[in-house]
Parts: C-alpha cells; sequence; structure tokens
C-alpha cells in the first residue's frame, strides 16, 4: 500500500473493514467519543490516518480504521463537519460510521481499540469491547478504564483532543513526509491538477493539517479561549500552520481567522434544525449510581431553542429526555451574548422525583459556587407556571463561569449521582 490522500485512506479503511467481516478477521480500530462533535471525529480520520501511513504499515498493509462514532443519519445535523471535511476533499458520506460496523459483536475474530477524545468506551460498544482497548488520547479527567499497559496512553487537560493527536503523531508525521516526497509515492492519484510527487504529498498533508487544526481552533475559538489553551495547544497549531504553508496549493490563501470564521459559521447556524436535532447534536450520557445523565451542548441561548418549537417547549424536553431513559437532563448552551462576550447558560432538570431530584439538589450546594451558577429566568422555558409541574425538579441559570464546559460539568453532576 503507497501513500495517500486522506480521502483515498478512508476508501481503502472501510474495504478492510467489509473484507474482515466477510472473512471473520481482525480489525484495529479508533474511535471518539458518542457526542461525535468535530474534535472527536477528526481525532480519529488524523490518527487512523498517520498510523496506517507508517512505512512498516503500508507494507503489512495493517490499517487503523477511523470510525465516527454516530449513525450515518446524524451526519448531516453537523454542518460544521461538512464545511472542514470539504478543505481535505472529504463528503461526509465516505466516513466510516456506526452502520458500517453493523449489528453488535461485529463479526471478527479479534478486534483492538483506540480511544481519542474520550477515555472510556460507553453504551453498546463499550458493552462488548472495554476489554479490547488498548490505546487512548484524551484530555478529560482519567476515568481510569483504560489499563496502564495501554499504547499510546495519554489523559492530559488540553484546550482540544486534536492538539494531543497532533503532537503524538508528529514523529510519525515527520518521517512519512520526508519518504513520501521520493519519485513514486503518487502512483498516479489525482489530487486537482497536482502533477508531482511533492507536491500531491504536501497537498495531502497539509489537507490532514487542516482537519485537525479546524478542530482546534474551534475547541479554543481561534486560539483566545486563554482558560482552555494550553502549551500542547500552542505547539499543535505551530506546527499544523507549518503543514499547511508548505503546500504550494493549499498554503498560498491560507488565512487563519477565515478559516475559523467559516467553520465557526458553520457551527453556529442551526436555523434548518429541529429541536430534536439541535439537543442530539452534541450530546453525551453517563450513568452513575443507578442513575442516568445527558448534557446537551448547544451554541444557542435557551430563548432561541425555545422559539424552535411552536407549542410546549418544556414537555418537548421532557419527551427527548424519557426517549433516552434519564433521570436527569441538561442543557449547556454556550454562544454570544448581544453584548459580544461569550457567555453559557445551564439547564438542569430532574425526570423523576425522589433519588435524581436529590442528586440535581447535591450537585447545586457542590457546584454553584465553582461555576458561579446565577439564576435564570424559568419563563423563559415555561410559558405557565403549571408547566413547572411536569418535571419534580428544574432551573435555570446563567453560568458566569465561562471556562466550565461539560468536559467540567459533567464530572461534577456524576459525582453528585454517585
Amino acid at each position: 500500500m503507497s501513500r495517500m490522500s486522506v480521502r483515498t485512506f478512508l476508501v481503502i479503511a472501510k474495504k478492510q473493514l467489509q473484507q474482515a467481516i466477510k472473512n471473520n478477521g481482525h480489525a484495529s480500530f479508533v474511535i471518539g467519543n458518542e457526542s461525535a462533535d468535530l474534535d472527536s471525529i477528526t481525532c480519529a480520520l488524523v490518527y487512523g490516518y498517520l498510523q496506517s501511513s507508517k512505512p512498516e504499515a503500508r507494507r503489512a498493509n495493517n490499517v487503523v480504521i477511523p470510525v465516527t462514532n454516530i449513525p450515518a443519519s446524524d451526519l448531516p445535523l453537523r454542518p460544521e463537519l461538512t464545511a472542514l471535511l470539504n478543505h481535505a476533499g472529504i463528503r461526509p458520506s465516505e466516513l466510516i460510521t456506526l452502520d458500517d460496523l453493523g449489528k453488535l459483536p461485529v463479526p471478527l475474530s479479534s478486534t483492538s481499540w483506540t480511544l481519542v477524545d474520550h477515555n472510556a468506551l460507553q453504551g453498546p460498544l463499550g458493552k462488548h469491547y472495554s476489554n479490547s482497548v488498548t490505546g487512548v488520547i484524551d484530555h478529560h479527567d482519567d476515568e481510569k478504564k483504560v489499563p496502564s499497559s495501554a499504547e499510546p496512553r495519554i489523559i492530559e487537560k488540553t484546550g482540544s483532543c486534536s492538539s494531543h493527536v497532533t503532537n503524538y503523531c508528529r514523529e510519525t508525521w515527520d518521517s512519512i513526509a520526508s519518504s513520501s516526497s521520493s519519485v513514486g509515492a503518487a502512483l498516479g492519484q489525482s489530487s486537482d491538477g497536482v502533477v508531482d510527487d511533492t507536491a500531491y504529498t504536501s497537498t495531502w498533508d497539509a489537507q490532514v493539517a487542516k482537519l485537525a487544526l479546524g478542530s482546534i481552533l474551534i475547541d479554543t475559538y481561534n486560539m483566545t479561549a486563554e482558560s482552555k489553551i494550553t502549551d500542547h495547544d500552542r505547539r499543535a497549531v505551530r506546527y499544523l500552520e507549518a503543514r499547511i504553508n508548505a503546500s504550494p496549493k493549499l498554503g498560498k490563501d491560507y488565512d487563519r481567522k477565515a478559516f475559523f470564521d467559516e467553520i465557526n459559521t458553520a457551527k453556529s447556524n442551526l436555523d434548518a434544525l429541529s429541536l430534536d436535532d439541535i439537543l442530539r447534536k452534541d450530546y453525551k450520557q453517563w450513568s452513575e449510581g443507578g442513575l442516568t445523565v445527558g448534557i446537551s451542548s448547544v451554541v444557542k441561548p435557551v430563548k432561541y431553542l425555545k422559539e424552535k418549537v411552536e407549542d410546549d417547549f418544556l414537555q418537548s424536553l421532557v419527551d427527548f429526555a424519557k426517549e433516552r431513559k434519564l433521570q436527569l437532563f441538561a442543557v449547556m448552551t454556550a454562544y454570544t451574548a448581544d453584548s459580544g462576550e461569550f457567555a453559557r447558560q445551564l439547564l438542569l432538570l430532574s425526570v423523576d422525583s425522589g433519588k435524581s431530584s436529590d442528586a440535581a439538589q447535591r450537585f447545586v450546594q457542590t457546584s454553584k459556587e465553582e461555576l458561579q451558577l446565577e439564576d435564570g429566568k424559568l419563563e423563559s422555558i415555561s410559558a405557565a407556571a403549571e408547566d413547572a409541574e411536569k418535571v419534580p425538579w428544574m432551573r435555570l441559570w446563567e453560568q458566569k463561569n465561562v471556562g466550565a464546559s461539560r468536559k467540567r460539568v459533567g464530572p461534577l453532576l456524576r459525582e453528585a449521582m454517585r
């Protein structure tokens, strides 16, 4: 197997998966978390592509298959993904999704899994394959589910997991880039009129760099969210931009702000989506202490969400929670306020009385000060006072600690549930 573009790699990886399933063979996977945000998806793509492009992997035809952790039907909910993939010449339909795995367990003799942007395999995949996790690269709290013998085992805070993936793969990437620019690397693959091997491979490298960089810029708000940014992010951005600028094709017109604005504008455009689509677009759930909590992250304020339904907004939230068998449901909003400042809201409701309401109250007691929660107006949720009877417990806050994303609020809620 020769060096190839990331789009060609996806075609080959999908064929390899199909062949492995047909022959009941072995497959190696890399997979992001179940919210399948931009960072999770691109981490898997970049890691899988670079690990599969190693000379020894190419000689042995070993492919690390990147899996997007959602059904294919959920891909259209992510316009920012479509916008970013376009920079690498990829269509969303070319990604490998849960649909390609089919019914679990997948009919394979053995599997190995590398986790990116999470460190505990959740849901149905977790039930079948938690013991087959052999590597992890993540920036969330360590859940101690991945053994210390895993390789890699990187779990450290940073603004974007794509920064960790970039930095971990940097030596491999440098080696691939230097060796694949020799004659014959392209083997006749077309790349929009590029004709020599160096131009081919520098274009491919720039495309992959844009995938990783797009996620980092979104996660760090164009490298301005100082409370989130670490030296891992700064180092990765310098490297990725050098890769982009080294491409005669893609480097000449590269502008960081314009690139960020394009992806961020796409991410913020939810007008074509229903409320249900918005709530499941960036959604994660966990079980602790006999309770299940789900958190939807949204890039618009609660007022915008309420305007998405003509009748009963609160009932829509309750229905969403009950469909997923949740006892607690949170909506975290992150948006630019009319003042031009970044703002957050946190809406938390308990679908059941008793244990889940007690957990919600514990969360308030233990986390209100850290998150700087200020009571919001429940009128923005309930059109009438009697609507509050639909849920035993509900609060809306303005979250003044805007640096605390779901990465922090999730663990706080889970701790209160234990």
